[in-house]
């Protein structure tokens, strides 16, 4: 005779106690599951977002700003700053100045009207006008002419070469690589040195007044958006801007954040 095993009290021990430790083998594998799952998920999210961040670089040297100077003076006449010293009609000094070509108001009638400005050449004396990269910095060498009346003299034409330097500066509001010139060195031809400290002095009030700062890139119109099918645009927005200057040449690393357009 067979015995039930549905009424043996140790056999039904025994089902419940496989029963219980399966179970209790799933809920550890689903657990172990989860996690995993989520362990993948946050490096998954670290990981995008190391990638919302990208680099650009652009390159420039010498040889482009050399031809780029060659087309200016190939296709208009020569840039010309007033260092003119605005005065009134009175002979009042205001210190003002102004930038290509415009000067301030002058009496009706005043005999020996000088221009007071001064005109970039391409080159004077083995002096060419250019954009040089050196010793971690931007340097502009200046060849120029012009004219500025002296007290009990008269109006005195000059000639000669100057050096600025450009500091590049980052503007994360507008979105543009800026620079600011500064004279640094200002050379008269035939003088000894003398009457440059001026000349200096009033090409850089001309600078900072109508030029500096100087825009060199707008980085905005470098970026570009990223249309996504069915979802909307990932626009890219500079947040960082590294000269590195080596001789002879810049290259210009943009950081860009990635965003939703």
């Amino acid at each position: 005779m067979i015995a039930n095993k549905s009424n043996n009290p140790s056999y039904c021990l025994h089902i419940r106690n496989s029963v219980r430790n399966m179970l209790i083998d799933g809920l550890r594998n689903t657990v172990t599951i989860r996690a995993f799952v989520a362990v993948l998920t946050i490096f998954a999210f670290a990981s995008g977002a190391t990638a919302q961040k990208a680099e650009v670089t652009i390159g420039l040297n010498e040889p482009f700003f050399d031809a780029l100077l060659d087309s200016v003076y190939q296709h208009y006449d020569a840039p010309e700053f007033s260092i003119a010293r605005v005065e009134t009609y009175d002979g009042t000094e205001s210190n003002a100045f102004s930038l290509f070509g415009v000067s301030g108001p002058t009496a009706e009638g005043k005999p020996s009207y000088c221009s007071q400005t001064v005109k970039i050449l391409r080159e004077n004396n083995g002096v060419r006008t250019s954009v040089r990269f050196r010793d971690g910095k931007v340097f502009v060498p200046l060849a120029f002419t012009g004219g500025y009346p002296l007290p009990l003299i008269g109006c005195v034409d000059f000639a000669g070469t100057a050096e600025a330097n450009v500091d590049l500066e980052f503007d994360q509001t507008a979105q543009r690589l800026i620079g600011r010139a500064r004279v640094t060195t200002v050379n008269l031809d035939g003088t000894g040195g003398v009457g440059g400290t001026l000349v200096a002095r009033l090409i850089q009030g001309s600078i900072d007044k109508k030029l500096n700062p100087i825009e060199i890139l707008s980085l905005d119109k470098i970026s570009f958006g990223l249309p996504i099918p069915n979802t909307g645009n990932i626009k890219m927005k500079a947040v960082g801007v590294r000269p590195e200057i080596s001789n002879g040449s810049v290259q210009i690393r943009i950081t860009y954040d990635f965003l939703k357009g």
